[in-house]
């Protein structure tokens, strides 16, 4: 069992399996870093031995992400593979939900059961404005066709950004009035160089929560998955809302998870700009147990929180290229 020093249980790694995107979103895309070269990116057989080792370790849960993870060709058979693996419980994928509508039979066939669809606007033009592509029409095709074919829960992330999709936040909690779907209302995060993060654009969590108790009265909620949501339902709904506040507070002591980056960097923590090299093992012929040290030893690094507010350090890199 992975154990850091802070006594958290790691169950969890977040898997990035590329860095491109088949959308440009403003407060995720930047200019400075470079595309990883296919020849730097893992394979789907490192990332398979990788899973086994981490498995092994007690690891039970993977998200696949990206970038736009079904940009990349083979996906079903990697999500297969992984589900061959003893010890692995659940595997999910984290999409813009472009591609996902004419995927998902082969998706489900390879065992796919959940996924997490990012959404930041419910107005067509909007939409077009933020992401830079007119593929508003795809995504909600895409979130209707994943409803009747099964997947469960459908969880639909929303950044909520002042000025841009506040307006918002009314028509997305109704979501989860009609639909079993979990609404997740995510702050706005300081990542990459575009030059469009601003604090001043950020709505907490406390303030998205409070406009939805003007108009809806809400239950608390298991979080059953010990993930940083807070839940909640509205009264009466089939689906859940919940609040994820890495800007406003400190949701550390929740954390379960490493992540792996497209290009082979295990970071332990979102908001460090600190990534350790597992791919040159791999590539060395390292065995299993060298690699089960080295997984054990970032594990132990992994810091107890990230940096106060007010001091939160803005990270380097972009969510497209560490994998969200």
């Amino acid at each position: 069992m992975l154990i850091d020093e802070f006594n958290r249980i790691i169950n969890y790694v977040r898997i990035s399996i590329t860095d491109r995107c088949n959308l440009k979103c403003k407060y995720c895309v930047d200019g400075t870093f470079p595309f990883v070269p296919h020849t730097e990116m893992l394979s789907y057989e490192e990332i398979i031995r990788f899973v086994k080792i981490c498995a092994e370790l007690g690891v039970s849960k993977i998200r696949l992400t990206g970038g736009e993870p079904l940009t990349r060709r083979g996906i079903s058979h990697l999500i297969e593979e992984i589900n061959k693996i003893q010890g692995i419980e659940d595997i999910s994928l984290t999409t813009n939900g472009v591609l996902l509508g004419k995927n998902i039979k082969e998706l489900m066939e390879a065992g796919l059961r959940r996924v997490n669809i990012s959404l930041d606007t419910l107005k067509k033009d909007k939409f077009a404005y933020i992401t830079g592509v007119d593929a508003f029409t795809d995504v909600i095709r895409s979130i209707k066709k994943a409803h009747y074919s099964g997947l469960n829960p459908i969880k639909i992330n929303s950044v909520i950004i002042k000025g841009f999709n506040d307006d918002e936040i009314l028509d997305f909690a109704k979501l989860s009035i009609r639909y079993n779907h979990h609404m997740r209302f995510i702050e706005y995060m300081p990542f990459g160089d575009s030059g469009m993060w601003d604090r001043s654009k950020i709505v907490t969590s406390s303030e998205i929560e409070a406009r939805i108790r003007e108009v809806y009265e809400l239950e608390s909620s298991v979080n059953n998955e010990r993930g940083p949501a807070k839940m909640f339902n509205i009264k009466g709904a089939a689906g859940k809302i919940g609040f994820i506040s890495p800007v406003s507070s400190h949701i550390c002591s929740e954390c379960n998870r490493i992540r792996l980056t497209s290009n082979g960097k295990i970071r332990p923590c979102l908001f460090s700009d600190v990534g350790y090299d597992v791919k040159k093992l791999l590539r060395e012929g390292k065995s299993d147990e060298e690699i089960k040290s080295f997984i054990i030893n970032i594990v132990k690094v992994k810091p107890e929180r990230k940096d106060e507010m007010g001091q939160i350090k803005k990270c380097q890199r972009s969510l497209q290229h560490i994998g969200g």
